[in-house]
């Protein structure tokens, strides 16, 4: 077959990662986006937050969140050094703190839960808190520290790994998928709307929450992906005031929301989640539940100059964890469904796509390390045991 050796569908961060990985082993790549990096990617606040982001139940996904966390540092140096762009990544810890006695025993409850697990956090009382980020209401109850989860700026990491692509020869297609294509039982590449044909050896469907009705694929191979709305705001303090010296989680009433302060000054806030489909209105109902809520925890926010608020589409799935390998059918790679955790989870998925494209081009079927098993797009597939 002649071609490239890879066609990624989907031009966000996963998919660009994907593609520079995977072009510095010497596959020739072509990615396919007709607006590369202005999904969910955009829309993303950027925080690395594998401890404050884990959940009961979900383990597995901390493992995995873990590992990628610990190669942000690596990853970043790498980006940075060979495309001159500053990422804006912040290695100063992250705050979480409760607002009320309701919202302090929440998250007692998820300070418990870090521990059992052996995380790096640290429980203040309310005074530590305020004397660890000043800014603070003085009614906060207390919260956690965890040194250990960070942030990057999602739009400064698109415009790097864009370049990074460029630099290393990955062909960029400004273009959308009309529609994946198929010979028998194996995807062989895509068609474009505006009419070019790819063929490839294998096919990375990268695409967000789209690609859950990529036209091509049959039901069966289609990862099930959903939607999930998430507005956030964009605001900047006048010139001279103080600003938050971490990230700050809170649950403010019950409500969760994350404060993440850039280099710059820039503040962001959010974000809801809301299960509305390809809804992406801004609504004034989400501004003023995020500010009312943010102002409660950290008052100076109520001066800050409004920029931007945004609707992005996070890709969820069934078990709110990503869905990284082999897809139903032969020729079919999947990256999607990273939900809560798609900036946090860029160099474990890179990695991930490029050793399996590796092992496909070697002769042997695409095969996932035990490391990322759990993870496999077939899990939603497979057949029930017989009883």
């Amino acid at each position: 077959m002649s071609g490239p050796d890879l066609v990624v569908v989907g031009g966000g961060v996963i998919g660009l990662a994907s593609a520079w990985r995977a072009r510095q082993q010497g596959a020739e790549v072509v990615v396919v986006d007709p607006e590369p990096g202005h999904g969910a990617s955009w829309a993303a606040a950027g925080m690395l937050a594998a401890v404050t982001e884990a959940h009961f139940g979900e383990e597995s996904l901390l493992a995995l969140n873990r590992r990628s966390a610990e190669a942000w540092p690596g990853f970043r140096d790498e980006l940075e050094s060979v495309t001159g762009h500053d990422l804006a990544y912040r290695g100063d810890g992250t705050l979480a703190v409760a607002y009320d006695t309701g919202d302090r025993d929440a998250l007692q409850e998820l300070y418990r839960f870090q521990q059992e697990l052996g995380l790096g956090s640290t429980w203040l009382g309310a005074g530590e808190c305020r004397r660890l980020e000043p800014l603070l209401a003085t009614v906060i109850r207390g919260g956690l520290f965890v040194p250990g989860d960070h942030q990057v700026d999602p739009r400064r990491l698109v415009g790097a790994l864009l370049e990074a692509c460029r630099l290393v020869g990955v062909r960029l297609v400004p273009d959308a998928v009309a529609s994946v294509t198929t010979a028998g039982d194996r995807v062989t590449g895509a068609r474009c709307e505006g009419g070019e044909s790819l063929l490839a050896g294998q096919t990375l469907l990268a695409a967000g929450w789209q690609s859950a009705a990529m036209p091509g694929l049959p039901e069966a191979a289609l990862p099930p992906v959903r939607p999930v709305k998430g507005q956030i705001l964009r605001l900047r303090m006048p010139a001279g005031w103080p600003l938050p010296r971490h990230t700050v989680r809170a649950i403010s009433q019950g409500t969760s929301l994350y404060v993440v302060v850039r280099p710059d000054g820039e503040i962001v806030c959010g974000a809801t989640v809301e299960e509305m489909g390809a809804d992406r209105r801004v609504t004034g109902g989400a501004i003023y539940s995020l500010l009312r809520d943010a102002q409660l925890v950290l008052p100076m926010l109520l001066e800050a100059e409004f920029l931007e608020a945004t609707a992005g589409l996070r890709p969820g799935s069934p078990d709110n964890a990503p869905m990284i390998g082999p897809g139903a059918l032969e020729g079919l790679l999947v990256a999607a469904g990273h939900y809560r955790n798609g900036i946090l989870l860029v160099p474990a998925t890179a990695e991930l796509v490029a050793g399996l494209l590796q092992g496909g081009r070697s002769g042997s079927p695409p095969e996932l390390p035990s490391w990322a098993a759990a993870f496999d797009p077939r899990r939603f597939h497979r057949a029930p045991a017989a009883a």
